[in-house]
């Protein structure tokens, strides 16, 4: 048997599984993890729970940490930004009457 925890990147998002090491971490809780894009923040979903081996693709990263002050001010941080940038996004479209829909910046 193997502990997993599953953590989601965005709102309503996959929900992706990670070892949770020896962390005390509980749903709602704030983490950063190692992912194909490099260290990414993200929310754990669900407690801490065990899975047969069988069940686990491979390769399960673990949590690198739970996420500190810094990194929640760095994320809102990112939040603004990004709704800066679909904004500036949505207005060029408009100014050159490109045939598209803006989906996230």
């Amino acid at each position: 048997m193997q502990k997993i925890v599953g953590v989601r990147f965005r709102t309503a998002g996959k929900v992706y599984f990670f070892s949770p090491l020896d962390f005390n971490i509980k749903r709602t809780d704030h983490v950063i993890v190692e992912t194909a894009r490099g260290m990414e923040y993200g929310m754990v979903v669900g407690d801490r729970r065990q899975v047969e081996e069988d069940n686990i693709v491979r390769p399960l990263k673990p949590l690198i940490r739970i996420a500190t002050k810094e990194d929640d001010d760095q994320q809102a941080e990112n939040l603004l930004i990004r709704e800066d940038a679909y904004k500036i996004c949505k207005e060029k479209i408009s100014k050159h009457e490109l045939p598209m829909k803006l989906v996230e910046a």
